[in-house]
């Protein structure tokens, strides 16, 4: 390569280094967490005056560079965190997306993919060389590319199981939870509701119940069997319902009314969140029809009229 390419996959790099940094920044582009939207409203009040507050800018030894690459370096920190190599927390992964394997399986299939696409990449070098267009750089880039990102794919799949098993497991809650409260309200214990919802069902969520269910049966305690539940699960939604169900049965609440309870708010979360969907789906929808439908309806209305004064001259 000569120094004028390798100039130019320098300058290019640093061009949409920096339009990546414009995009994600863009408040449309960023995520808002639930702790964010509350944060104005919980906000406490301040004792002092804001002009004795200390700049932003100088709260960071780089100033406005800092304050532009700050939120880029936390993304990265988290991502770190995310794929932190520790068994423990790949392990609440693993189990969190209903994988039944260990954190040694779950390393080796890693590297199979990594592996995968690394062959998969060489194969495409291999049909270069063939051709006559070998570029010994560019094969170096490809061969690191594909072995890092097969390892990194795999993590990633690992999360969408995860996503989609928690979405599995939020609709199948409400129906579960009505049939514990219905088998509770019958004269059924709490760990017979529980036998009754793993027999009678299928789904994630049975297959969480019938592990609590062996748990209890091997020995542990029907409250620490549910909360070793919600740590799997580790959603908000299944957190509240065996808090609920620990507390009731510790007090002498009734169980049904609780359940139900639950229930109903897992279906009225499920409602805003589907009304939260459809209004970001409306906006969406504005696109094509401002820059697609609309030029071409005006196109339509105006042509005719440009014809005939063409027509007239």
């Amino acid at each position: 390569m000569s120094t004028t390419t390798i100039l130019a996959l320098v300058l290019g790099l640093c061009l949409g280094s920096g339009l990546w940094l414009v995009l994600v920044r863009i408040p449309a582009m960023r995520p808002v967490t639930f702790s964010q939207r509350l944060a104005p409203h919980l906000r406490a009040g301040r004792s002092g005056s804001r002009i004795l507050v200390e700049p932003l800018a100088a709260q960071t030894p780089f100033g406005p560079l800092g304050r532009i690459v700050g939120p880029v370096l936390a993304d990265v920190a988290r991502m770190s965190q995310r794929l932190n190599p520790s068994n423990e927390a790949l392990a609440r992964r693993l189990a969190r997306a209903g994988l039944r394997i260990g954190v040694l399986d779950f390393r080796a299939q890693q590297l199979l993919w990594s592996a995968g696409l690394t062959l998969l990449g060489a194969a495409l070098i291999g049909l270069n060389i063939v051709a006559g267009r070998f570029n010994p750089m560019l094969a170096l880039v490809v061969l690191v590319f594909c072995a890092v990102g097969g390892y990194l794919l795999r993590d990633w799949y690992l999360g969408e199981q995860t996503t989609r098993r928690s979405k599995r497991i939020l609709n199948q809650f409400p129906t579960i939870a009505e049939l514990m409260a219905l088998a509770v309200a019958a004269g059924e214990s709490t760990v017979g509701s529980i036998e009754r919802v793993a027999r009678t069902s299928r789904g994630a969520l049975s297959e969480e119940f019938s592990l609590t269910l062996a748990h209890v049966r091997a020995g542990a305690t029907l409250a620490g069997a549910l909360s070793d539940m919600s740590d799997r699960i580790q959603l908000t939604a299944m957190t509240r319902f065996v808090d609920a169900i620990i507390v009731a049965s510790e007090r002498g609440t009734p169980i049904a009314a609780v359940m139900r309870a639950q229930a109903q708010d897992v279906r009225d979360a499920a409602k805003r969140e589907l009304m939260e969907t459809a209004g970001k789906k409306e906006i969406g929808m504005m696109v094509p029809i401002v820059f697609g439908i609309l030029p071409l309806t005006i196109v339509f209305a105006v042509y005719p009229g440009l014809s005939l004064i063409d027509m007239n001259y």
